[in-house]
């Protein structure tokens, strides 16, 4: 079985464990955008010593490239150790000049690794 094999994908609406990527449809070269990745948006994803997210990644798949290129990598340590904890949900900004496909992975210590994915275009 590969990695890939691995990954889980539903819509997050319905599903707590896929991490849903907020992002403008449509962005112009060059100029800042903001994007929020956040596992739970819809149904609450447990937040415990027990049951947490453990990461979240978002990549960058620009139109016509073979490979992605990796935006953040966001690990999540408080998981109710004392009395800290982490909310799986996380901001970057980004400028670009390529349409293409912003990817997001996220890895749940129970239910393992879910990925999503949204198209974004660049305008001139």
């Amino acid at each position: 079985m590969s990695i890939g094999e691995l990954y889980q994908s539903a819509d997050w609406k319905g599903e707590k464990h896929v991490p849903a990527i907020d992002a403008p449809a449509s962005v112009k070269a060059g100029e800042e955008f903001e994007v929020l990745v956040q596992v739970g948006k819809e149904i609450e994803h447990p937040n415990a010593f027990e049951h947490h997210i453990v990461w979240i990644k978002l990549y960058y798949l620009p139109e016509g490239a073979k490979l992605p290129i990796e935006i953040g990598d966001y690990n999540f340590s408080a998981h109710g150790e004392g009395e800290a904890l982490t909310s799986p949900k996380v901001s970057t900004k980004l400028k670009l000049t390529k349409g293409g496909k912003l990817i997001s992975t996220s890895y749940c210590n129970i239910h393992g690794l879910w990925t999503s994915e949204v198209d974004i275009k660049v305008e001139a």
